[in-house]
């Protein structure tokens, strides 16, 4: 069993390569193993291309060793005709004895009919090596197809004494809380997520463009609660730069539960994953209905006389960064 972890975990090294560019497909790693030793590895780098399994097996320089070989896949094989053939239907076609997989894909028309489709044309399927790891790579693909709404991240950033803004601050000039490192690690983390949401008055007082700039990467889905059209349509957000999803009051009924809303319209509009990033008030909400997934709070080192307190929040915490003088804590609503 081992042996078998070694060569999954190096699926998942592979398969996180295509964070951010493979939705509305999972991440996903493959290699190829021969008398233990890898003669072919590949991942899934982007939707439409070919899938991790293909890239694997197209890198094998001498094809007649894998009548004789493993595939290790991080996730179940695709059974169905998409948009690439089923990689289930490649690996029976060329004659793979033994195929290891992580995890089952929880989408519907695959879920065990990749695994079936191989036992029946006579491959010897071992599934469930490094389990847990695999579903926590693709947490944003299962979330969203086991929990019918996207996989939620809240982020935001407070002073050491608890305030996300000052009460007041001069026109067209940014309070920034963090140093430089910290907010182009968050320009990284929009790359890898499928979308970035907003409330009304964090545009209309920080005029945010919520695109990536001190990173390289696709720009996130911009989504905007705009519930009375209060925002200028000369805001940053109405540039096209990036997609823009206005949420008004003719998209939810905003005198109802607005969250349970909001991810219902993220989930139709096939969004995997949202970061969060305010204000205040919305990230609160989010909190206060227990509808969120991972929270990525920054701590800077300086202060505010008064302002705008900072979201209320309990977790676990999983992870705590220094970033020169800033604090990174990140907190998981997960056991």
């Amino acid at each position: 069993m081992k042996i078998h972890q070694k060569y999954i975990s190096r699926c998942i090294e592979l398969a996180k390569n295509g964070l951010g560019t493979t939705y509305p497909n999972p991440l996903v790693g493959s290699v190829v193993v021969h008398n233990n030793k890898i003669i072919g590895e590949g991942w899934h780098r982007k939707a439409g291309e070919p899938h991790a399994e293909v890239n694997a097996v197209n890198s094998v320089k001498d094809k007649s060793l894998l009548k004789e070989s493993t595939i290790y896949v991080s996730l179940e094989p695709c059974s169905h005709f998409g948009k690439t053939p089923p990689c289930a239907d490649l690996i029976i076609a060329h004659q793979i004895p033994n195929v290891v997989i992580g995890t089952i894909d929880p989408f519907a028309k695959v879920c065990g009919a990749g695994i079936e489709k191989l036992k029946n044309a006579g491959c010897n399927v071992i599934v469930g090596v490094l389990e847990n790891e695999c579903n926590l790579l693709n947490k944003r693909f299962f979330t969203f197809h086991q929990k019918k709404r996207p996989y939620i991240i809240l982020k935001w950033a407070e002073t050491i004494d608890g305030f996300i803004s000052p009460s007041t601050k001069e026109e067209n000039k940014p309070v920034w809380i963090t140093n430089q490192y910290s907010r182009q690690l968050v320009h990284k983390w929009r790359t890898e997520e499928q979308a970035i949401l907003v409330g009304t008055q964090t545009v209309i007082d920080d005029n945010p463009k919520l695109n990536v700039r001190d990173w390289s990467g696709n720009n996130p889905v911009r989504v905007v609660l705009d519930r009375k059209h209060k925002i200028s349509k000369e805001s940053h957000i109405f540039d096209n730069s990036a997609s823009t999803i206005l949420i008004d009051e003719s998209t939810i009924d905003f005198t109802k539960n607005t969250v349970n809303q909001i991810i219902e319209t993220l989930y139709q509009n096939n969004i995997q994953s949202v970061i969060i990033e305010g204000g205040s008030k919305t990230l609160q909400g989010f909190i206060n209905e227990n509808v969120w997934d991972e929270a990525r709070i920054f701590r800077g080192k300086n202060s505010f006389p008064n302002g705008t307190k900072a979201p209320e929040i309990s977790g676990k915490l999983v992870k705590r960064e220094i970033i020169i003088d800033d604090e990174l804590l990140i907190f998981s609503n997960y056991d």
